[in-house]
């Protein structure tokens, strides 16, 4: 198996949406977003999958030295091995490709979250970094496009939190901000405990004016000269914007139910965003 058939495997297995985004893209460029979306699986599979904090540690260590050899010497996973003449075509900052690990690495000694103004820096680390490498990958010939990246990778973070809050809790996280959950009365034993109540509803609710609000402002960002180049990107921002509002439509029953489209639908979402960009 090449370093490229094992991207694209990790990256169909994954059930991701992003693979349906990708499906669009010249060849050159879905190559190098599958393995970047392979990198991004692989370094937070090492903190959801492993149980030993000091095993996950030195996991995510070792990433760090695969990606130093991806520009300076020859790595040996795979997927790093993908990502060499990537980062070489489209100019990608080693910076950034780190801070996506920095980001991953916040889930080993960080479960909760003081305020919105903590929980952005999660937020970029492991999302908005994402989007400006994309962004990268996809072309841009204004500056004011990676404003625009930034933000819409914020709004696709804060769907995923809205989305998986009972599935964080079984992991003992909780990224709702702390200060939010006191102003609405919300407890952490209520979220650990899956305890719904109205109060609950309405913290949810403030939770997902607030993406929306990301939706909307990076939209409005995204510069016209450069939409078709980033239409990978508002393929994206339909299939997650359609599954936030499914999670309202079904009652923001977040703490015992996990909202997914079928794969059907975000393909046909995908095809249609296309033709409309």
């Amino acid at each position: 198996m090449t370093p490229d058939q094992y991207c694209e495997q990790k990256t169909r297995q994954s059930g991701s949406s992003f693979y349906y985004s990708f499906l669009f893209l010249p060849k050159d460029k879905r190559r190098a977003m599958t393995a970047l979306y392979a990198f991004c699986r692989e370094v937070d599979d090492v903190v959801d999958e492993c149980t030993d904090m000091n095993v996950a540690r030195m996991s995510l260590a070792w990433w760090r030295g695969q990606v130093n050899e991806i520009y300076d010497g020859t790595p040996q996973h795979p997927v790093a091995l993908a990502l060499v003449p990537v980062v070489r075509q489209f100019s990608l900052d080693k910076e950034h490709l780190l801070e996506i690990i920095a980001g991953m690495e916040m889930d080993l000694y960080k479960n909760r979250y003081d305020s919105f103004e903590e929980l952005k820096l999660y937020c970029y680390r492991v999302a908005s970094v994402v989007g400006l490498l994309s962004a990268r990958i996809f072309g841009y010939s204004d500056e004011k496009t990676l404003i625009y990246a930034h933000d819409l990778g914020i709004a696709f973070q804060l769907t995923n939190i809205i989305r998986d809050v009972g599935e964080d809790a079984q992991r003992g996280r909780i990224y709702l901000p702390q200060d939010e959950m006191k102003q609405y009365g919300i407890h952490v034993n209520d979220v650990l405990n899956y305890r719904e109540s109205p109060e609950f509803i309405k913290l949810m609710q403030f939770q997902v004016e607030r993406a929306q609000q990301y939706y909307r402002q990076a939209l409005a960002e995204l510069p016209p000269a450069d939409r078709k180049a980033q239409r990978t990107g508002l393929i994206m921002a339909a299939i997650y914007r359609t599954t936030l509002d499914e999670v309202v439509d079904s009652g923001l029953h977040v703490l015992r139910e996990h909202v997914s489209l079928p794969a059907v639908r975000k393909l046909w979402l995908a095809f249609k965003t296309w033709l409309r960009n």
